[in-house]
This record gives structure tokens, sequence and C-alpha cells, in this order.
């Protein structure tokens, strides 16, 4: 573990999503970006052809060989043949952009709806009438029943079924994991039921099945009873959606996802000629395969329906079908129930008929898929069900930006994580540092680090740049680029120096991917449909800080175990207490597997159930429901409570952090005064006999911190994810079973803290700290000689009488300057020198990528990324009179706005992107630049024993 942490292998290395901007790549920009990705140690690519060069305002580029032509296959094949001789790992997108589908998919495989047309009748007489043909798209209808019910006065009812729409899956529900368990009952989303709307109530038992009276023209033919009366022609139809930012004419509908009929078109129309083109690299390799997130929509039919929700359900649904007209069948909870009921199976078939089909097909390839198959956008999913049947289980994150600010718009891995941890699987990753607005100006230690940092401690092992795009060398510099992404890539400024930022990312994945979880609480996130979990700090288990959780889908949730009083998972982790949602809904399933693990000693914190949300096993199951609930909570039920059942106990009103304490739990991991759950976070593996701690700061401050782990008889060391120097802790205590180590921690500074070799549990510490304060011991001041580079518009050379942010200075060409300056100073040493002292150069502030280079006194020192930008200069400091170089480097931001803002001047940049726009595409006032330079202030600071 240490050697790789030191030297990680490849196999722990980053990856990407490899943009193939509008098809427009050629066979040098492959090779330059491949071998750019493995001197950078990546672990390999995901070929992801795709547009989007022109949204938000953005320029168009010219259009490449279209996604799976035999142009488009020479290139791809090129890759595979470049990755193959660099040992890069490959996989690819199997369409152009996202929402699978494309020019090739016909109305036959197109995604469905529901679509119908009501024609009121008068009976006590025979009827022939011409039913209407309800609204369809793509000239495609096919009938699915006609049902026919009385409607009169006495069955009006001023109780309306809430949110129809979404209840019927005709909608997503928006794109950051929202809570969707008010579908469940009959609020609506705003709280509020219209007072104006009515609707009928219809029984069950009053609904008569005509289809077989309508002839293929729409004639129905009918002896009706007394009575006023309303005919429902229900049919299918194709949904409006459409491929989303694909290239070129890879334009078309979004596969019906629900089929795997149309799976099997589309695989054998286009991966199969794709795989045949590949040849011996299939499974070799090109190991996996990609689906981007849902984003198509609602989707709520498709030609098999009715059987495949008799097979999961367990009785009909055509009588419950005036519900898709607004109708309440028998009752609103009866209706509802319905409801549950068929967006449950509407995820059942994305998972069953697409997700595991593509695995299916994948696996007769020795090939794997890794598709973003479980939000964050609501469509019609469960979540983790789909991710059981990845093979890597893939997620993304995103960066601070305009257009996802907030974290709980922005984070999303522990949702995949728990999936890999209930499932087994291993690689947990993600799309990551994903923004839309900011365009190559993120700030490495202020916009990724703290990101990328957060999702490891929610369970990411493998991050996937986005983007990485490729672009030719005659589109000039900085390139195309997509509208989205954090740009990274050979054409950067900073590329050169990148190494350093990767190298840190490497080195944790290289830990953590090898870690078995550590968590004391798993949470079950119910049954309903839609259902994406959100953030780990969501926490509705109540954990943190202290704790951590893993979730649980249904499926796994039938499938737990008891073992030594611990609820174990398939995929072999152990924990103590298991959590149900506080919606007081259960599936009856549920239920008795909640009775089972009670009476086999589980501990379980959960509220009565009121109910099931389903009509499945009819009245016998909803007796059964509440018989079983009545037997393991009892009759008389307080706010907060306990009761023995079995061997196990139930406990309610209180949260998972409140139980394990109370049962004498120490916490796994705290930071003594603090009870944030934003400042800091943990996630805690154990990796054979060690235990491994990743410990973030999460704030801009450097932080003093006494760091309690719960782990004893072990020598504490302290792993430098930046540096990679591995020490042991010389400040620590342990008492009763629990280690306190000191830290102190940077501006969003982590450190892994592993806890390896054997030691006496009753051995102290023999220090009292394990990190060195520092004292600022002279400042450099005074003039700086810069040179820029020419060639980018700047001066040769230029003195700053002070340090300044260039784009305050009256020079053009240093004002919207992009690439290297090299600062040069020659100052003296004005305080007491000493042999026996350690000092370091202190830079402070770098902007605006903060990326920079220090030589001094001719000694290269390496690359600093991270605040507060020090590094240790003891060796090379020298009495009297040094030398010191620093090469700072910005982003493309500014030049790229002064060549646009000023288009009559020379023009040093080439790109697609156009700044002006914010990140809606709408025309701002004016480009603001992006602080750059060396700003300091620079000083060289002794440290303090």
């Amino acid at each position: 573990m240490k050697e790789n942490f030191q030297n990680p292998p490849a196999e722990s290395g980053v990856n990407c999503w490899w943009w193939w901007l509008n098809g427009n790549v050629n066979k040098a920009a492959i090779t330059k970006d491949l071998e750019a990705m493995k001197s950078k140690n990546f672990q390999g690519a995901m070929i992801f052809d795709a547009g989007g060069h022109n949204q938000r305002g953005n320029k168009d580029i010219r259009t490449g060989p279209l996604y799976g032509t035999d142009e488009w296959n020479e290139l791809f094949v090129f890759a595979l043949d470049e990755a193959e001789r660099l040992g890069l790992q490959m996989g690819f997108n199997i369409q152009s952009g996202w929402n699978l589908g494309g020019p090739i998919v016909i109305p036959q495989y197109t995604a469905k709806q529901i679509t119908c047309s009501e024609t009121k009748i008068s009976g006590n007489k025979k009827v022939t009438v011409k039913l209407e043909l309800p609204k369809i798209r793509k000239d495609f209808y096919k009938d699915i029943a006609v049902l026919v019910f009385p409607v009169n006065a006495e069955q009006k009812t001023s109780e309306v079924i809430s949110d129809l729409d979404l209840k019927l899956g005709y909608h997503e529900l928006g794109g950051s994991a929202p809570d969707t368990r008010f579908l469940l009952g009959n609020i609506s989303r705003n709280k509020t039921n219209s007072p104006d709307k009515t609707s009928y109530i219809v029984k069950k038992e009053d609904i008569l099945n005509l289809t077989s009276k309508m002839d293929s023209e729409g004639n129905l033919d009918w002896e009706a009873p007394e009575g006023e009366w309303s005919i429902l022609r229900v049919g299918y139809t194709c949904t409006d959606a459409h491929v989303s930012t694909s290239s070129g004419n890879w334009q078309g509908s979004v596969l019906d996802y629900m089929s795997k009929e149309a799976f099997d078109f589309y695989w054998n129309t286009v991966v199969e000629p794709i795989f045949k083109a590949a040849g011996h690299h299939v499974g070799t390799t090109l190991k996996y395969m990609e689906t981007d997130s849902w984003e198509c929509g609602g989707m709520n039919w498709t030609g098999n329906f009715p059987e495949e929700f008799e097979k999961y359900r367990g009785y009909d649904l055509l009588s419950y079908l005036p519900i898709v007209a607004g109708y309440v069948v028998d009752d609103i909870n009866t209706s509802n129930a319905f409801l549950s009921d068929f967006r449950k199976t509407l995820g059942y078939l994305v998972a069953n008929n697409h997700y595991a089909h593509f695995a299916e097909y994948a696996h007769q390839y020795n090939m794997g898929i890794q598709p973003e198959s479980a939000g964050p956008h609501a469509g019609p999913i469960d979540g983790i069900k789909n991710y059981g049947f990845s093979d890597i289980v893939m997620s993304e994150f995103w960066s601070p930006s305009p257009h996802r600010p907030l974290p709980e718009n922005r984070f999303f891995l522990k949702q995949a994580s728990s999936a890999a941890h209930i499932y087994g699987k291993k690689i947990v990753g993600a799309e990551s540092f994903t923004t839309i607005g900011p365009h190559w100006n993120d700030e490495l230690w202020y916009d990724q680090k703290p990101a990328f940092d957060h999702e490891i401690c929610a369970g990411l092992n493998r991050m996937y740049f986005h983007t990485f795009t490729c672009s030719p060398p005659e589109m000039g510099l900085p390139g195309q680029e997509y509208f989205a992404g954090t740009h990274i890539n050979p054409q950067v400024t900073w590329w050169d120096q990148s190494a350093s930022f990767i190298d840190y990312m490497h080195r944790v994945q290289s830990v953590v991917q090898n870690g078995k979880f550590v968590a004391d609480v798993l949470y079950y996130y119910g049954d309903h449909v839609p259902n994406v979990f959100p953030l780990k700090h969501s926490d509705p288990a109540g954990v943190m800080p202290g704790f951590d959780y893993d979730v649980t889908d249904e499926t796994i949730f039938l499938q737990l175990k008891m073992k030594d009083g611990k609820i174990v998972v398939p995929g072999g982790i152990e924990y103590r207490v298991l959590v149900l949602p506080d919606h007081k809904v259960l599936s009856l399933d549920v239920l008795k597997k909640v009775e089972k693990l009670l009476r086999q000693g589980a501990h379980i914190i959960a509220h009565k159930p009121e109910k099931m949300v389903s009509l499945t096993g009819g009245e016998k199951g909803q007796k059964q429901f509440h018989k079983l609930a009545d037997k393991i909570w009892g009759n008389e039920i307080s706010e907060k409570g306990e009761k023995r059942h079995g061997k196990g106990q139930v406990t309610w009103g209180i949260t998972a952090k409140e139980y394990l304490l109370a049962k004498g739990v120490p916490t796994d991991f705290v930071i003594e005064g603090n009870d944030s759950k934003t400042d800091y976070d943990y996630i805690h593996y154990t990796i054979g006999e060690s235990d491994v701690y990743f410990v973030t700061n999460q704030t801009t401050d450097r932080k003093k911190i006494n760091c309690r782990f719960r782990v004893a008889g072990l020598q504490p060391e302290l792993w430098d994810t930046v540096t990679g120097e591995i020490r042991e802790a010389q400040a620590f205590t342990q008492n009763e079973g629990l280690t306190t180590v000191p830290l102190t921690l940077e501006p969003y500074e982590s450190v892994i803290v592993v806890f390896n070799k054997p030691m006496d549990k009753n051995r102290q510490g023999t220090a009292q700290r394990n990190y060195a304060d520092y004292k600022t011991v002279q400042n450099i001041t005074g003039a700086w000689q810069v040179n820029f580079d020419t060639l980018w518009g700047g001066p040769a050379s230029v003195t700053f009488p002070e340090l300044i942010d260039w784009t305050t200075h009256p020079n053009d060409g240093i004002r919207f300057y992009s690439g290297s300056a090299v600062y040069n100073k020659t100052f003296t040493i004005d305080f007491e020198f000493r042999q026996d002292k350690e000092y370091f150069l202190q830079l402070e502030n770098v902007k605006d990528i903060g990326i920079a280079e220090v030589k001094i006194n001719g000694k290269e020192k390496g690359v600093l990324w991270t605040k507060p930008f020090r590094i240790e200069i003891s060796r090379e400091l020298q009495p009297g009179e040094n030398k010191l170089e620093i090469k700072v480097i910005n982003s493309w931001y500014n030049r790229v706005a002064g060549d646009e803002m000023f288009p009559d001047k020379k023009q040093y940049t080439k790109t697609n992107i156009v700044l002006i726009n914010d990140f809606r595409g709408r025309p701002k006032q004016e480009i603001p630049l992006e602080p750059s330079g060396l700003l300091g202030p620079v000083t060289i600071e002794e440290m303090v024993d």
C-alpha cells in the first residue's frame, strides 16, 4: 500500500471523457492526446463523441465524420491501436451525445407514452360512434384498450389526483436528485390542491372493456345501457424526446428504454458494426461502454407493458387506465396506490430491459458497462437498482459554477458508492469537475481540489475529467472546446505543470480503490419511483458528524443477512443498525424482511409504517401488512420508543447517531469541539489489517484540530496526499479504544491517516503536535524583473516595482496575457540565517489557475498548486545573496477575452468559445478579466518547533 501511494500504478490512475467534438478529430490529434494522457499516467480514456460546441452562444466548428460511419470507425480503430501501443484502457459512449437514440431509431423502437381520447354518450340505445384518434407523434399509434364507464353528477368529487402527469411518468421531476416521495400521497408538489378542479369517482367494477367492439377504423358498436357514459380510447404513441448534444447529423428519437427489442435493434444496428471494425481490441484494449445520464424526460409505456405489469405487480392494470384521463378509480388512495405500482413497474422495466440487457451484451464480449444510469435527473428510474447492473458504478460531480452553485446541485456520489458497496463492485467513477459558465479559469486549489476531496469522502475512487476535448492542431490554441466541463488537455496553458495536480488524485485513488468501506448504518431509501439519492450530507438517517452510512434499494434489502448481530449486504460490508425512511411507507415484502431480520437479532430504527402504497396482494395483502406492523410495533405508538422483537430491537423517534451513542458505540471519527457536518469530512476503509482514514479540511482557513479515531493499538501514520511523504505521528493519545491525533490542515488540505503497525494500547505519543508552525522571517519586497512570452503578446522583459495583478497593468500585452511568465529577483537575507533551522518560501497568492514553478539559486524545487504555495528551501537558501525564479502560469481566459474584445487587433488565439455570453448564453455588458500573476506576499518562513 505504501509503495502504491508513493509510486501509484497506472491501473489506479485518473481517466477522462475524451470529447470528440462534432466528430472533428484526426489522427494527429488522437496521437497527441493519447501520448499526453500516458505522460501523466492516466489509466485510460472514454471516447465520447458529442456536439455542444455551439451551445450557449458559442461558435460553430467544422463537422467531422458521423458517428459509426466507416470514416469515423477508421479514426476509432486508430485510437484503439494507439491506446494498445501506449498501454491505455479504453471505453466508448455507444452513441453521439446522450439520451440513447439517433437517426436510425424508427418509431417502432422510439420511447413511448400513453395517449387517450374521450367520447361522451347517452345510453339506453345502440350506439355507433367513431372514436377520435388520440394525439399522436411521428405518425405512430397503437391502441391499448377501449374502456367505458358511467359518469353522473353523484360521482363528482373535488378531491382530484394531484400532480397526475408526474405520477404517470410523463416528465422528469428535476435535475438534482429531488425527493419524490410526495408522489405517494395526494398533496401536490406545491403543497396545495387547486379548489377549482373536479373529477369523477368511477367504481372499478363498473368499468367495461369494449376493445373487441372497436374496428380498425376506430368505429365502436355497442348496445349502451341507460345513463351517461364516458368512452376512453387509450393507446400509446412516441414521446417527443430527442438525442441531446450530438455531433453532426446524429439527431433523432430516443430509444424505448423499457423494450429489450428496441435495445436489440440498436445494438445490432449501431454497436455491432463498431465492434466488427474494432476487431481484436474488443474486450482487450476496449473494455467499457458508456451512456450518459437520463435527460430525456418521461416515458411511460412499451408494447408489452400490460403483461410486464401483471408479472411484476400481480394484477391486471386495464381497469385502472381511466386514471390516465384524470378519473379516480374507487377512491383516491386506491388510485394513488395504482400509480405507485405503475411507476415502480416503469423503474423495473428500465432496469431489467435496458441496463441489464446492455450488461448481458457487454459480457458476451468480455466487456463491462458504466452508464450514468441513476440520475441525478429524476426520470422513471430506481437509481440503485439500475446501478446493480453496472460493472463500474458511474456518477457525476460538479465544480462550482453559476449553473450549479450549491452543494446539493453539485454532489451525487453517495448513491453510486453505496451501490458499489452493497452489490460488491470495486470502481466508483464520476464525470468530474463539470461546470457551465467558467472557461479555462477554474482555480485548482479552490474549485477542483475541495470538490474532489468532498466526493472521495462520499466514496469516489476514480475520477474522469470532464472534459478532455480532442482538438486538431489546425484548430489553433486553445482550440475547440465543449461549452461545459472543466477544460483540461494538452492545449491548456498549464498542461506541462499538471502532473502535480493529477498525481495528487492518482495517489489518493491508489489507496481508496483497494479499501473496504467502514460504516455503522445502512439506510433504506424506499421502493418508490423515481428514486434518486442526493448528496452524502443529506444524511436522512442522522448519522453525521461522527459516523458514516450506506444506502440500499429494495433489491438488496430483500437479500440482507445477519451475522454476529450485524446486518450484512451481498457486498460483504457489515452494519450495526438499519434505518428505514421516515415517510412510513413500506412494501409488504420489505415489511416481511424487517420482521425476519428482527427475529434474527437486527437493530432497526423506524417509525411504525402506516401503509403500503400498492395494490399488490389486494385486500389480503393490506390486512397482512397491518397485522405484521402491529405485531412488531404494537398498537399504542408514542413519538419515541423501542420494542424487542425476537432477538432484535426496533427503535423510533431517535437519530442513528443518538442510538449508537446510547448503545455505547463511540463515533468512528470526530473532531473534538466541532460538530459541523460541512467544515470537515472523512471516509474510513480497512485494507488488510490496517485502518485508513481520508480526512479533509473543507474550509479556506488553516485549522488546528484534534481528531479522534475509533482505533487503538496501532501506530498512526500521516500520509501527505500532495507530496507522497509518509511519517509516523509523534503526537497522539490512546484512551478506551480510541486514538486522538492532532492535525494541522491548510486551506482545503487533506491527509490520509493510516493505523498500521501494532503497538501497546497504553502507549502514548511523545510530542505535543505533528505539524510545525511557521513565522515570517523576511518579506521579499521591491521590484521584480518579469519575462513574458512575446509569441503571446507579452513584453520580453518588464520591471514590476511591486507585485501586481496583470490585469491592472497599462500594457495590454500584460493585461490580456495568457501563459507563463518568469519572475526574477535577487535578494539578500536580512535575518540571522542558521544551518539548524528549516526555511520555506511561501508565495501565498497565485492567480488565476493557481500554479507556479520555483527555482532558487539554480535549483528546481518543483510545482506549487495548493494554498499557501509553500515549499522548503533550507538546502538551497544561502547567507547573503540569493537568486529566485518563479514561473507563474495563468489560463487562456484573459488572452481569449482580449482577442474577443478587440477583433481588429492582432489575434493570438483561436477557439469557438465566446466569453461575452453568460452561462445561459446571454450577452453580458463586458468580459471581466481574471486576476493573474504572482500576487504574494512572497515571504521566507522559518519552521517553529
